[in-house]
């Protein structure tokens, strides 16, 4: 009988800056939520809506800072928590990248199987000098992406493996 083989984690961690930029982003979007659901509860409470319950209408004006402290505890916890699962590795033959919150995700992208390597900085990447390498293969699932790298190390990271990849594709033919 053989026991299932486990896989290591890979080497290299994103960049402690990531925790900074997943932070903004959903305080962004936590913000924009509790704007929403002040509005809505600002209209329900206004308009008396009998479409709800009584027990709803009257305690609406707890919904935005019950949506404001959920966004609270995200913003706090979940890039701590990102930081800790996310990585990356890059062997001479195989991207490695891990990820997920609850469900673990491991990916092992053949560098031979490489078809575009692309890097991306949006503008809370652009502000805290972060990128994002894209790594592009004909399958789907064989595709994969490593946020929260330094701009030099996406650089140099998105050179080399497009690099070695058109190298192992000349080797093939």
């Amino acid at each position: 009988m053989t026991s299932a083989m486990r896989l290591r984690p890979p080497d290299n961690r994103v960049s402690p800056r990531a925790m900074a930029q997943w932070g903004l982003e959903y305080l962004l979007g936590w913000a924009i939520a509790t704007g929403l659901a002040a509005g809505a509860a600002a209209w329900i409470d206004a308009s008396h809506w009998s479409g709800l319950p009584h027990a709803l209408v009257t305690r609406v004006w707890w919904v935005p800072p019950l949506v404001a402290a959920l966004g609270l505890v995200t913003v706090v916890v979940a890039p701590v928590w990102r930081y800790r699962v996310h990585r990356w590795e890059v062997s001479s033959d195989v991207v490695y990248t891990r990820a997920g919150w609850f469900n673990r995700h491991w990916l092992l992208v053949p560098v031979s199987r490489i078809q575009t390597v692309d890097t991306d900085q949006g503008w809370v990447e652009r502000i805290l000098g972060l990128a994002t390498i894209k790594i592009s293969t004909a399958s789907h699932e064989g595709s994969s992406k490593v946020a929260g790298l330094t701009v030099q190390v996406a650089i140099r990271l998105a050179a080399d493996l497009a690099g070695r990849a058109h190298d192992l594709r000349d080797d093939a033919t």
